[in-house]
């Protein structure tokens, strides 16, 4: 059979299995290719197995908690007897083609949840005793779990079920739903690519485990092909970008996920902010600006503290007040709406706002700027009558997809999120209306989308705008959302032509998503090299030596006095070094001042990657920047 279109796995009853498990009689079974998305996944999944037998022939003692695949690759979670060390995985992966090499099967084995108890506690698996315990006692893998992705993922059990299924790859047994390849010889491509802590359960009240990440395909030539990419996202890597290029950090001092702006990075921000700002007056928005912190009825009235609470940081309590920081900015708006009486000549209103809010988010998933704890939406609410519903969601995706073009953004996915089962606010022939108008809006904007059954929140419908970097990974920025739940809850009201209440409908949206997550995502697509405009530092002068300097400070003054941003290298280094330096810290322009610069009044300059441009008048220098340095929208 050929292992790149070959079947690894059938389909029966809606559920995939593999051909160790029975098939009910009567089943209808769709082969699943080795190729595609669910083949693919299934071998990464078996794959995590091969690995965890390679880590339990190496060290004996370990003790497993999940092993899952995720997208692109696979990871597993363990207890080991000393910390791993980048040089283990070469080790650990040599353990595993060897143990590939031999044709090992994955055997399926079915059996009652207090036999593989006994088995689980005989073995020394602490986490998968909880496991098993917590289906045995409450029905369900996920008792307790605060991350509810983490069993899921794990794919380890049927909820309700009475009997659970064991797979067995080499000396390792694990409990695990399946389904697996046929043996360890169909693992022919995979890596192990980098060491992670996790939080048992994402907690981090419960131990920290060692992660080990690793992926796999059908080919070497794709397995090649991947690594190739992973290395170019390292290099993007917006973490280590802010650090080298002084954009920003975070120190354990100030507190996990909470940013630091230094004057580099604030610069890039003001930029964005100054151009969000000008284009949501121009188009029709009101800014406002909301405090930091609410009373504790602000927060049960929106239904935060009921819903919401985990995520909030803890009461303050000041002269027999309770106060929380503020985890969304959508109730102070409501509360400017509700400061008089509107009517339906008012509408629409748009209130924009750049809003910093506080969730707690558990320090197992902080990340950098791409999951923080204190962050700026750009945050925008839009009351609207139904009849106006149209029009207001044409016009926001119209907007959206002008900010993300003008940021250098060509490729993206439009999704609408429809209602999701179960628990859900407002009437079905509401929700309905509100979900064909957001379909009809991106229609109009011109947009292709796609649908995501269920996805919307249990408040309303929403579109959903991910884009693609240069690398060709998705990136969730923009959201417009329908809410049916706050207007209940704070019972506003416009005055109709009939002058009669009614209730107005409300949008949320956000185009960029949040100051940190957008700038922490615009750094990796230009890998630190901004455009022109955005660039914290345009252009540096370089003396060659230092009677040069007293030049190279009138052309940066003639530079700055049109509005460019510039620095000086007065260093007493060799010109050499101060252009690569200039090229490491991804200057757009470097301008080389010596003797013949002087005479002739001009600049030598270099474009960023190497690009020399000659000699120039310095007038010719101000005009060709200047024409760069505002924002263009692709």
């Amino acid at each position: 059979m050929d292992r790149a279109k070959g079947a690894v796995a059938v389909a029966g009853n809606g559920q995939s299995v593999d051909f160790m498990t029975p098939v009910p009689e009567g089943a209808t079974l769709t082969p699943v290719m080795a190729d595609s998305p669910e083949g693919l996944r299934i071998v990464r999944h078996s794959a995590a197995h091969l690995m965890a037998a390679a880590v339990l022939t190496l060290f004996p003692e370990a003790k497993f908690a999940i092993g899952p695949a995720i997208e692109d690759g696979f990871y597993y979670d363990m207890e080991l007897p000393r910390p791993l060390v980048p040089e283990d995985l070469p080790i650990i992966e040599a353990k595993m083609r060897e143990m590939a090499g031999k044709r090992l099967s994955y055997d399926r084995r079915e059996v009652g949840i207090e036999e593989a108890l006994a088995w689980a506690r005989q073995n020394g698996q602490p986490y998968k005793v909880e496991i098993l315990e917590a289906l045995r006692d409450h029905g369900t893998s996920r008792a307790g779990d605060q991350d509810a992705d983490v069993a899921e993922l794990a794919g380890e059990v049927e909820v309700g079920a009475r009997t659970v299924t064991l797979y067995q790859t080499g000396g390792f047994v694990d409990l695990c739903r399946g389904p697996h390849a046929p043996d360890t010889s169909w693992l022919a491509a995979f890596r192990l690519t980098h060491l992670a802590g996790a939080y048992w359960r994402g907690d981090e009240r419960r131990p920290m485990l060692q992660r080990i990440y690793g992926t796999a395909f059908l080919t070497q030539q794709a397995l090649d092909d991947h690594l190739a990419r992973l290395e170019e996202a390292r290099r993007r890597d917006h973490r280590r970008l802010g650090q080298e290029l002084e954009l920003f950090s975070i120190h354990d001092e100030v507190g996990s996920g909470l940013v630091l702006w230094h004057p580099k990075g604030g610069i890039v921000r003001k930029l964005i902010e100054d151009f969000w700002r000008d284009e949501h007056l121009k188009n029709g928005y009101d800014l406002v600006y909301s405090p930091h912190v609410g009373r504790a009825k602000l927060w049960q009235t929106s239904g935060h503290l009921d819903f919401y609470s985990d995520l909030m940081y803890p009461r303050m309590e000041r002269e027999g007040q309770e106060y929380y920081l503020k985890p969304m900015n959508c109730p102070f708006h409501i509360m400017i709406y509700q400061s008089r009486v509107r009517s339906y000549r008012d509408l629409p209103l748009r209130f924009a706002e750049m809003g910093t809010v506080y969730r707690y988010e558990r320090a197992g998933v902080l990340h950098g700027l791409l999951r923080v704890r204190g962050f700026t939406q750009d945050d925008a609410h839009i009351f609207c009558t139904p009849e106006q519903m149209d029009e207001e969601i044409t016009r926001a995706v119209k907007f959206s997809l002008f900010f993300l073009r003008t940021f250098g953004f060509k490729d993206y996915v439009v999704y609408v999120a429809t209602r999701p089962e179960g628990k859900f606010v407002g009437d079905l022939a509401t929700w309905d209306a509100a979900t064909e108008a957001l379909k009809r809006g991106v229609e109009r904007a011109g947009q292709s989308y796609e649908v995501d059954p269920g996805g919307g929140s249990f408040y309303g419908p929403k579109i959903d705008i991910k884009v693609k970097d240069a690398l060709g990974r998705p990136w969730q920025c923009t959201t417009v959302q329908f809410d049916f739940n706050l207007p209940e809850r704070f019972g506003i009201s416009y005055v109709g032509e009939d002058n009669r209440p009614h209730r107005p409908y409300m949008i949320h949206r956000a185009l960029l998503g949040s100051m940190e997550r957008f700038l922490g995502v615009l750094i990796e697509h230009y890998g630190g090299a901004f455009p022109v405009w955005l660039a914290p530092v345009q252009a540096r002068v370089l003396p060659v030596a230092d009677r040069h300097h007293a030049y190279a400070t009138s052309v940066s003054d003639r530079l700055r006095a049109a509005g460019l941003r510039v620095e000086v290298d007065g260093r007493n280094e060799k010109i050499g070094l101060k252009i690569r330096e200039a090229e490491v810290q991804k200057v757009p322009y470097i301008l080389v001042v010596g003797d013949k610069e002087i005479t002739a009044g001009t600049v030598s300059v270099r474009l960023r990657g190497g690009q020399d441009r000659g000699v120039m008048p310095l007038a010719d220098l101000v005009q060709s920047m200047s024409a760069e340095n505002a924002p263009q929208a692709a």
